[in-house]
């Protein structure tokens, strides 16, 4: 990223790329890492953690949380930024929703972040077994916060109705990048769709009286410029977003598409201060922030001052 905040923005080198030491994590020690890791495998569950190669799982699972992802582990999409494997998905499991609440209620979670592959070929992509997993944790694990991380369901608001008629606390679809970028980052998603996702969640909450929250987040480090940030902030503001996450891409492969930038953490710190003015009411923002990362620093009832 080209900044003109701060020229401390790290080259991504060709082949090989050696990271700045402030995306350094260490290796897990704790034995609630192992215990959490036995668990998930023991319910047979899916965790982006995981299956997304997130830098941060060792922090996360240490602490005993997760991030569950249902509808299986093969999307229909081949995303140039992701981890998670393209191929025909399998069945949907009809036992999964209470699979991840049992998960839930064994970790005494007080957040929980489910979040899914797009299931394409799906009629709603999934979208009732999002509502049917919302129902099964807040059934066996009441008072915990249920945060979702949907695809875009191709813009299909009877999809998109089944999910906020579950009525998650928080409603997070990821923009991922800026506009420019997008049909290069993004395998059959649109920026506006993604846009209007937002809208038409944020309408239905009010529509039905649900208290919903809605999250987007944005990966840097692929080439965007600064102005082309702050207009996303504008674009997801005017879509009503309220909470935002920013974060650095991290190459997964040889295979998927290259860093051009190691933004620097002062950035990370410049662009929250710039988020905060524009009216969003929490943001995280730094090099290893992802959707779901400290996912429960946020609050539905408890926003940044």
């Amino acid at each position: 990223m080209k900044s003109e905040m701060s020229n401390k923005t790290g080259k991504a080198t060709k082949g090989y790329e050696r990271k700045p030491s402030w995306l350094r994590v260490s290796l897990p020690s704790d034995p609630a890492f192992w215990s959490t890791k036995a668990m998930v495998s023991d319910l047979k569950l899916v965790t982006v953690c995981e299956e997304a190669q997130c830098p941060n799982r060792w922090e996360c699972w240490e602490q005993g949380t997760a991030t569950f992802m249902i509808a299986g582990d093969r999307c229909t999409r081949a995303c140039g930024f992701c981890a998670v494997k393209t191929a025909k998905p399998f069945d949907l499991e009809a036992d999964e929703p209470e699979r991840v609440a049992e998960a839930c209620q064994r970790l005494g979670l007080k957040h929980v972040v489910i979040t899914a592959v797009a299931r394409d070929d799906l009629v709603d992509g999934g979208a009732q077994h999002f509502a049917d997993t919302i129902r099964a944790v807040r059934a066996k694990a009441p008072g915990v916060v249920i945060e979702v991380l949907v695809p875009d369901f191709n813009l299909k608001n009877d999809a998109l109705l089944t999910v906020m008629e579950a009525a998650p606390e928080v409603f997070n679809h990821n923009l991922e990048t800026v506009e420019r970028l997008t049909p290069l980052v993004r395998s059959r998603a649109k920026y506006e769709r993604s846009l209007e996702v937002l809208k038409q969640a944020k309408i239905m909450a009010e529509s039905l009286g649900v208290k919903t929250t809605s999250k987007s987040g944005l990966m840097l480090g692929l080439g965007e410029s600064e102005d082309e940030i702050l207009v996303a902030m504008d674009d997801l503001r005017l879509s009503g977003v309220d909470v935002l996450t920013l974060g650095q891409y991290l190459r997964p492969s040889a295979n998927h598409l290259p860093v051009v930038d190691y933004i620097h953490p002062d950035v990370f710190a410049e662009l929250k201060v710039h988020a905060l003015g524009r009216g969003f009411i929490h943001v995280s923002s730094g090099p290893l922030v992802r959707s779901s990362y400290h996912a429960g620093d946020f609050s539905p009832s408890s926003p940044d001052s």
